[in-house]
């Protein structure tokens, strides 16, 4: 079964929320892995216009959010949601990552939105907490977001030597660079895979209405998932 998955840290809908809109609209993504989704009623807002389900954090009068959210395109929907909180972050800006179950026409795959920290002894430990989740979760699994660092970082590093692939690696365009929106000069948005998900390209759009839409560029792959034993071709 085929997937097209793009990864987008939004800023909060801050800057162009219809050109936001309009970026997703032109790629259509099954899975949409958000960082920075904004507030309740916006990212409702986009939701509908995308015509997307949403898997948000849960509400909490108590703790600051921790703004990533998992959106999906009828076949698929959303069957279960979690939100992991990493221990360790900046005090006035958590950090987690969100964890979707998805089902499609009965293939399931897990879907992870996650967004590192800016210190790097802070992304190393939200990594180091990230792999015992993921490690737990059954089937197919993509993780994306905004890791706030380079390939050779070492929370990305971390990560791909343990679990996960880098989609950019397996099947990426030439340049994969994603912020700042207007003149990319790092690649510090990712996508990642497990094992037996098959990568067919990966591209950082640069199409117009991109610049304008947030300060980062998304991530889009199109990807093949490995076929559910006794299913048809």
């Amino acid at each position: 079964m085929r997937l097209r998955v793009l990864v987008y840290n939004v800023r909060q809908f801050r800057d162009d929320a219809d050109r936001v809109v309009r970026v997703v609209d032109r790629f259509a993504p099954d899975v949409l892995l958000m960082n920075e989704s904004g507030g309740r009623l916006r990212l409702r807002r986009f939701a509908k216009a995308v015509g997307m389900e949403t898997a948000r954090d849960p509400w909490s009068p108590f703790r600051r959010r921790v703004k990533n959210a998992v959106l999906v395109r009828s076949p698929w929907r959303i069957l279960d949601r979690r939100l992991y909180r990493f221990a360790g972050s900046a005090r006035f800006y958590p950090r987690g990552v969100l964890v979707a179950q998805l089902d499609g026409s009965g293939s399931r795959i897990s879907a992870a939105s996650v967004h590192l920290g800016l210190r790097p002894a802070e992304r190393r430990n939200h990594a180091e907490q990230l792999i015992p989740i993921l490690r737990k979760l059954n089937g197919p699994l993509v993780v994306g977001g905004d890791l706030n660092e380079l390939p050779d970082g070492r929370a990305v590093t971390h990560l791909t030597e343990r679990l996960l692939w880098d989609v950019w690696l397996l099947g990426g365009d030439v340049v994969g660079e994603t912020y700042p929106a207007d003149r990319p000069a790092a690649r510090i948005d990712f996508l990642f895979v497990s094992k037996g998900i098959r990568v067919e390209r990966a591209i950082v759009p640069a199409v117009p209405d991109v610049d304008g839409a947030s300060d980062h560029r998304p991530v889009v792959a199109e990807l093949v998932l490995p076929e559910v034993e006794g299913s048809p071709e």
